[in-house]
């Protein structure tokens, strides 16, 4: 016997009621709608993985917002799971690795030219006022002042350090292109005099420290600025050591390189010639391997030790040995030179080789 499941639908006709009956057979139907699958359980959608049907399945949601389904927290703007949202970036102008905490943006990435620090008190990298590296020039033999924007560096051209160069009680005589030229014996030794030691009284150039009573005077910028293309430098000074002697390059005289003088130097490098008493290797007398200032070049950049400031060797210099970094004088950074950190002649290390890449003054 067949059951039937009686389904009443009433129907209002000519004031009578009439039920009618529907069997299982008769067609029902449903509106589909589409799941999203959210295999995380964060509530969210995979909007690349998704069904039809009319009821909501299992591990499916209605929404389609999940940009990342592993992540069962939440997405951020920069779509890291649980992220900090967009970070803000300083601009680092000058390039040391610190930002301006002045001039800012917010950003997912790290924009270029900006950094997540606003630590630098200077990051224009320059100074209105004396270079606080003016104060390790030694006051007895340097007078520095501001002329406009100019810094003017005068020295006697003596040096404040121990040398076979200052006057003393032995007599020597040298045998040069131009014949002998006797040094005379002084009266009693200089305080500074010590004997020679990497070099001879019978190999030192002719004159002592103190014979030359000269001055010397070098302008150059408050704020020195790389040039377009790199100068050469010439023979005399292309700089000025803190000593209070001039800074050579690596050369003896025209196209004559330094090899056959190294015996005339003492144990700074450096040796009296024509005009004042002048280093052309790394002057232990104050700097030996280290980062210690050496001087000012006449492009009005400075010049330190074979090592940077962390006390590592740079690895990013020029050609000319230079390259924009923090100095003892300026953790905010700057341009600024390194003796050569290659032997020379296996032993020594030239103070300056290359070209500068500021606009030299001369040094007169």
């Amino acid at each position: 016997m067949t059951y039937l499941k009686t389904f009443l639908s009433l129907f209002l006709f000519s004031g009578f009621i009439f039920f009618t009956a529907c069997s299982d057979d008769d067609e029902v139907t449903c509106t589909e709608l589409t799941w999203y699958q959210d295999a995380d359980g964060d509530g969210y959608g995979n909007p690349d993985v998704s069904q039809d049907a009319c009821e909501q399945p299992t591990g499916y949601v209605s929404n389609a917002e999940d940009t990342d389904d592993t992540c069962s927290g939440v997405v951020d703007v920069c779509g890291v799971c649980d992220g900090p949202g967009e970070s803000t970036w300083f601009e680092d102008a000058d390039g040391d690795g610190l930002g301006n905490p002045d001039v800012s943006q917010t950003a997912c990435e790290q924009p270029d030219g900006y950094v997540d620090n606003p630590d630098d008190t200077n990051d224009s990298g320059t100074f209105t006022g004396l270079h606080p590296a003016f104060e390790e020039f030694d006051a007895e033999n340097f007078n520095i002042y501001l002329d406009g924007d100019e810094v003017v560096i005068e020295s006697n051209g003596l040096a404040n350090h121990t040398s076979p160069y200052w006057s003393n009680t032995t007599e020597r005589t040298i045998n040069g292109p131009m014949g002998a030229h006797t040094t005379p014996a002084a009266a009693v030794d200089h305080p500074l005099f010590i004997a020679p030691t990497a070099t001879s009284f019978n190999q030192m150039a002719p004159g002592n420290i103190d014979d030359f009573n000269g001055s010397y005077t070098l302008r150059v910028s408050i704020s020195p600025e790389l040039a377009a293309s790199p100068s050469t430098t010439g023979l005399g000074a292309i700089g000025m050591a803190i000593s209070g002697g001039m800074i050579y390059n690596d050369e003896e005289g025209p196209n004559v390189p330094l090899d056959n003088a190294v015996v005339s130097l003492d144990y700074n490098g450096a040796h009296t010639g024509p005009q004042s008493y002048h280093y052309h290797l790394e002057p232990k007398a104050w700097t030996d391997d280290d980062s210690n200032l050496v001087g000012i070049m006449s492009d009005g950049f400075f010049i330190y030790g074979r090592r940077d400031y962390n006390g590592d060797y740079p690895t990013d210099l020029d050609e000319s040995g230079g390259h924009f970094g923090p100095t003892p004088h300026n953790p905010d950074g700057e341009y600024h030179y390194h003796i050569q950190n290659e032997a020379y002649l296996n032993e020594y290390y030239i103070i300056f080789p290359g070209d500068l890449q500021g606009t030299p003054s001369n040094i007169r």
